[in-house]
């Protein structure tokens, strides 16, 4: 099974509401998923096929609770479940 490959820039993952819209439009999520970022985590570990996402620019994450929140989310859900996901994190 192949893997697909998706970079996200953290620079722009640092507010939810266009955090929400670039994970939506990136990753297809499903109809279902809420916008939140438990239903993030639900779908990043259940996402087929399985993902390897580019984490760039993650320190700009770090300057904004909300991007804190998600690069947590997307970290526990890549050592949770490494089967569907491996995240990368490139500075």
């Amino acid at each position: 099974m192949s893997v697909e490959t998706i970079i996200l820039d953290g620079a722009l993952l640092t507010e939810r509401e266009t955090a929400m819209d670039i994970l939506d439009r990136t990753l297809s999520l499903p109809d279902w998923w809420g916008r939140n970022l438990d239903a993030l985590y639900d779908c990043l570990t259940d996402c087929e096929p399985p993902r390897r996402l580019v984490l760039q620019n993650q320190a700009a994450m770090s300057g904004s609770l909300f991007g804190r929140r998600l690069l947590r989310v997307l970290t526990d859900a890549a050592q949770n479940d490494p089967y569907h996901l491996e995240l990368v994190l490139d500075t």
